[in-house]
């Protein structure tokens, strides 16, 4: 059982924690993930770290891998949080969070007069075919826009924040957006300034890490690479009263597995704005830890 982020090592905190990482045009997601794996794995086997050396109880040596918390295209830049070690499980929670962009449009032509109120219809549920160079199958889907807001327009650039469900590409937006306002579009620079629960407030880059690591440090002395203090987000407290039920633990690996997607999808909607849903009890639950019916503060109460 792991205690408090705040009473762990130097060492325990990158077996099981988050860097959020600022990335540079070039390379991609995978690749920054393995840098940073290979660079962790190195300043702890080198033995300076906290946590790491012969001397420590149970000194931990290496990490067994690190995952990114969302695709993003070499060109892109900002918010790349990399999970390392055990903390890698929860990758396929923060690739399905909602992220946030700033984006320049390039328009084709002179913008119309009526650009913001054609931008503004694109905000809720869209249409989306992924581009010819996608990892994923060309099948059309459904994606969410949450906000689309202009914040500059120049001559016939626009510059845009989006904020938007997991899994949306905003090049393919932007192309729409495009179509729409009847003069044809691209996207120009695009920077990702948030991947939920994160945010571009505290990014970290490779080379504030690398050094770090090298000086055989990760907080103090201006950089707070880990939080010592768990983070929780404003809108968390709405779940307050979603508990896992007892019996779960005898439970088949499939329903525990259905059980915790369901979970996923609660905790995803909620940093996404939404109100949570209800979370049915599963068959065979027993029903006298709860009713079913929404708890005081409109969360689920799942016995």
């Amino acid at each position: 059982m792991r205690g408090p982020p705040g009473e762990r090592s130097d060492a325990e905190l990158l077996s099981f924690g988050v860097v959020n990482l600022d990335k540079q045009p070039g390379p991609s997601a995978h690749e920054v993930a393995g840098w940073v794996r290979d660079a962790i794995d190195d300043a702890l086997g080198s033995e300076v770290l906290p946590g790491s050396r012969p001397g420590d109880p149970d000194p931990i040596t290496g990490i067994d891998g690190a995952a990114h918390g969302g695709t993003l295209d070499p060109k892109v830049t900002g918010c790349l949080p990399i999970l390392l070690g055990d903390a890698t499980r929860l990758a396929q929670v923060l690739h399905r969070g909602a992220k946030e962009y700033v984006a320049v449009l390039e328009l084709h032509a002179d913008p119309p007069t009526d650009l913001e109120s054609v931008i503004e219809e694109f905000e809720g549920p869209i249409y989306q075919k992924p581009p010819r160079k996608s990892a994923v199958k060309r099948q059309l889907r459904v994606r969410e826009i949450y906000d689309l807001d202009v914040l500059e327009l120049r001559d016939r650039q626009a510059l845009l924040r989006i904020r938007c469900e997991g899994g949306t590409y905003v090049r393919k937006l932007c192309h729409d957006l495009g179509l729409a306002l009847g003069t044809g579009a691209h996207m120009g620079h695009l920077r990702r300034t948030g991947t939920t629960p994160f945010d571009d407030r505290d990014l970290v880059t490779m080379e504030a890490l690398v050094d770090a690591l090298a000086e055989g440090r990760i907080t103090g002395a201006g950089l707070d690479v880990f939080e010592r203090e768990p983070r929780i987000h404003p809108r968390l407290p709405t779940l307050q009263n979603v508990v896992m039920a007892p019996h779960l633990g005898s439970a088949t690996v499939a329903t525990r597995d259905a059980m915790a997607r369901l979970v996923a999808d609660a905790v995803i909607g909620v940093l996404a704005g939404r109100e949570p849903a209800n979370l049915a009890l599963l068959p065979g639950a027993p029903r006298d830890a709860s009713d079913g019916t929404d708890g005081p503060d409109g969360a689920s109460s799942a016995g």
